[in-house]
C-alpha cells in the first residue's frame, strides 16, 4: 500500500484500498476487536456495523471518507466523522480517548490524552504504551463512560467511535468537540487516519503508516514464498475464538502475506469453536492470548485436552502464548509494530 501525502485533506482512500482487496466484508463481528459497545446513531444499528450489515461491510470505505479539508496547522477546521461534521476550533491539548484504539493513535502521535476508557478486560494503560502515555484519569470503561469525569478534565477534543458510544454523542459533543471513526477493529489504518486529522498529525500519521507497511513486507520478504500457516485463537469467557479476517490481527497477518487456514479465511472477525472442537484451531503455527483473566475462560480446559495436545503445531512446539493488549486489544500502529516484532521473533 502506498500512502500518499496530502496535506491535512481527507483521509486518503488508498489505505482503505489495501483492505478492500482483503476484505470484501460480508459477515459479522463480535466482541473483544470492536464489536461490543452501544447501539444506535444516525439510522445506523449495532447489527449494522457490528454483526455483517450493510455498515460492517463498507465500514473502512466509508471511513477513509472521512476526514477534513483544512491544511496543516489550519483552524478552526471542520472533521467528517461518523456522526455528522465536528468543528475543532483551536490546536487540540486535552484530549480524551473513548477506546484503545484511539490512546494508540494519540500517543504514537506525540499527545498525552487527559482521559481514557479502557476495557473491561484489560489494564487502565496498556503496558506498551505506559512510557510514553503520561497519566491519564479514567473515565469508565468502554461500555459504560462516566460523563461526569469526563466533563472535568475540560477537554478540547474527545476521541471514539460510533459501535462504542453513539448514543452518548449528543452528550459527549456538548462537554467537547467530538470526533467518532464508525468502529474500531479492522479498521484501524483509516480510524488513525480520521484521529489524525483531528489533532492536525496527518503527515506524521500517513508517515507510521508507510514505516509500518513497510516492515510488514520486509518480513513477508524475509520468510520467503512458502510462508508457515498461522491460526489465531483467543479465550474468552464463555467461548473461543479463531480470528478471521475482518479483525486488527487479520489485517496485520494479511499485510505480511501470512496464509491462514481455510477456517479463518472468512469475511468475518472470527468463528467460534469448543474445547471439543480444538482440532480445528492446527496450523504451522497457533499463537493463543486470553482476554482479561484467563482463569474466567476455558483455557486450561482446551490446552489439556488430547486434541491440543495432539495439534501438530503443538507437538512441533510451535503453538505460543502472544500479549492480548497488542495483538487483539491494541487497535492501533504502535501495537501492529510489536505484533510485527512478535512475528519475527517466532517465524524467523
Amino acid at each position: 500500500m502506498s500512502i500518499r501525502p496530502s496535506g491535512g485533506k481527507r483521509a486518503t482512500a488508498a489505505v482503505a484500498l489495501s483492505l478492500a482487496a482483503a476484505l470484501a466484508l460480508t459477515a459479522c463481528g463480535s466482541s473483544g476487536d470492536g464489536d461490543s459497545g452501544a447501539s444506535g446513531g444516525k439510522g445506523t444499528s449495532k447489527e449494522k456495523v457490528a454483526q455483517g450489515g450493510d455498515e460492517f461491510a463498507s465500514a473502512a470505505k466509508k471511513t477513509a471518507s472521512f476526514g477534513t479539508r483544512a491544511k496543516a496547522g489550519q483552524f478552526p477546521r471542520t472533521i467528517k466523522h461518523a456522526m455528522g461534521k465536528t468543528e475543532i476550533k483551536k490546536q487540540p491539548e486535552r484530549v480524551v480517548v473513548l477506546d484503545v484504539g484511539e490512546f494508540d493513535n494519540a500517543v504514537s502521535l506525540g499527545f498525552k490524552p487527559v482521559g481514557l476508557a479502557p476495557t473491561e478486560g484489560g489494564n487502565a494503560i496498556p503496558s506498551y504504551l505506559k512510557k510514553e502515555a503520561g497519566s491519564p484519569k479514567n473515565v469508565g470503561t468502554i461500555n459504560n463512560l462516566n460523563l461526569e469525569a469526563i466533563a472535568a478534565l475540560k477537554p478540547d477534543l474527545i476521541l471514539g467511535s460510533q459501535l462504542r458510544a453513539a448514543d452518548k454523542y449528543k452528550q459527549l459533543s456538548a462537554i467537547a468537540p467530538t470526533v467518532f471513526s464508525i468502529r474500531p477493529g479492522f479498521t484501524w489504518k483509516e480510524n488513525y487516519l480520521l484521529n489524525a486529522a483531528a489533532l492536525d498529525r496527518t503527515k506524521q500519521a500517513q508517515a507510521k503508516l508507510g514505516a509500518y507497511e513497510k516492515k510488514a513486507k520486509k518480513l513477508g520478504d524475509d520468510l520467503g514464498e512458502k510462508k508457515p500457516t498461522v491460526s489465531m485463537v483467543r479465550y474468552m469467557p464463555g467461548m473461543i475464538r479463531l480470528y478471521a479476517r475482518a479483525s486488527f490481527i487479520g489485517t496485520v497477518l494479511h499485510d505480511v502475506g501470512l496464509p491462514r487456514p481455510k477456517n479463518q479465511q472468512v469475511n468475518d472477525l472470527a468463528t467460534e469453536i469448543s474445547p471439543e472442537r480444538m482440532d480445528e484451531a492446527d496450523a504451522d503455527w497457533i499463537f493463543t492470548a486470553a482476554y482479561g483473566d484467563p482463569k474466567k475462560t476455558d483455557r486450561a480446559k482446551a490446552q489439556d485436552s488430547p486434541l491440543w495436545k495432539k495439534l501438530g503445531a503443538v507437538r512441533k512446539g510451535q503453538a505460543e502464548d502472544v500479549a492480548d493488549e497488542t495483538w487483539y486489544l491494541g487497535l492501533g500502529v504502535t501495537a501492529a509494530d510489536k505484533v510485527l516484532a512478535d512475528l519475527r521473533g517466532h517465524l524467523t
